[in-house]
């Protein structure tokens, strides 16, 4: 049996050990590594600190596929639909662009009940607030480091955190890629952005009728949805999830989370007057939210080594969306296939 160690706790590292579980079995044993206290990497879900009812999803919004990934990908999406995970989206979302064919979906209990569901289907130790510093080659396995504690040895490892931190991994990752590979690494690029949830009390109605709301005009607000309204999940009292344009998270990106909230509010306050006082409120500053620019080619992934195995996946080597990050897991399972 190999030891495998996927590295993060998102979407695709989630996909990675479901997916390796299924088609491997007994040939792996499957260990999840990530350094929040929480899985779901940018498929967030967040509560405030005095209620087990409300939650927003502060990273990714919704699922949207088209009909040529939701056949290719129909057996994923049937399983979600049937075990409720999905369900189609049946709100109104001012200023979103027609689509042919897409369909968009939510997560009724948020975003990272993704990541929640195939983490449980793959039967994996996942063990959180263990972030990964170095990895260092000793002879047919992986040992690796971690921040605080022990090392530990592995047979293979998928890293799956953003590229930017793969770059920055101490030990022999850094000499084993090739001048090719660094370079296409080097190449990728990701938007920043801020995201705001404000949690209201249960007596709250919104005088809007729309269930998100993408703002075209607008210097530092670009998305707006009334989350608990998308989610029909309104029982605790609604929620509001405010995102940022790309520009505003770029000229911001260095300062603290704490300091960039207030404008944002206030900001908000210009495009919905009168809004409710809130209860609570949580900013989340994302270094690294979409990837604008891939891995050249979107191969899916990146085998840096083929012994002992270390592979790099996620949305950086295909694209940032949910589809995308099963292509990135599917095209991981096959590189494993191949190799143990």
């Amino acid at each position: 049996m190999s030891r495998v160690l996927i590295v993060g706790a998102g979407l695709t590292g989630s996909l990675c050990a479901c997916l390796l579980r299924r088609e491997l079995q007994s040939r792996v044993h499957i260990t999840v590594w990530d350094k929040a206290r929480g899985a779901g990497g940018r498929m967030s879900t967040s509560r405030p600190p005095d209620s087990v009812c409300q939650s927003a999803d502060l990273g990714a919004q919704y699922i949207s596929t088209t009909p040529a990934y939701f056949q290719s990908h129909h057996s994923l999406y049937s399983e979600l639909l049937s075990s409720g995970v999905i369900r189609p989206l049946d709100g109104l979302i001012e200023g979103l662009k027609q689509r042919d064919g897409v369909q968009d979906y939510v997560t009724p209990r948020g975003m990272s009940s993704l990541v929640k569901h195939f983490l449980s289907e793959s039967g994996a130790d996942v063990l959180l607030e263990r972030h990964v510093t170095g990895l260092y080659r000793r002879g047919a396995s992986w040992e690796v480091h971690r921040k605080q504690g022990d090392s530990e040895t592995f047979d293979a490892v998928v890293l799956t955190m953003p590229v930017p931190q793969i770059l920055q991994l101490q030990g022999d990752v850094g000499d084993i890629l090739s001048v090719s590979q660094r370079e296409q690494l080097d190449r990728v690029q990701y938007s920043s952005r801020f995201a705001v949830a404000l949690f209201f009390p249960p007596d709250v109605v919104f005088s809007f009728d729309w269930t998100a709301r993408y703002v075209s005009d607008n210097s530092v607000i670009r998305y707006i949805a009334a989350d608990s309204r998308k989610r029909h999940a309104d029982s605790g009292g609604p929620s509001l999830v405010v995102h940022t344009c790309v520009q505003f998270g770029v000229d911001h990106l260095e300062q603290d989370k704490d300091d960039v909230q207030p404008i944002i509010l206030q900001e908000l306050h210009k495009l919905l007057p009168g809004l409710p006082q809130p209860i609570s409120t949580k900013c989340q500053k994302w270094r690294y939210s979409q990837v604008i620019t891939c891995v050249p080619d979107a191969p899916g992934h990146m085998t840096i080594l083929d012994q002992p195995l270390l592979v790099a996946a996620g949305d950086a080597f295909i694209h940032s969306n949910f589809d995308g990050c099963v292509e990135s897991a599917l095209s991981t399972l096959s590189v494993f296939k191949a190799s143990l």
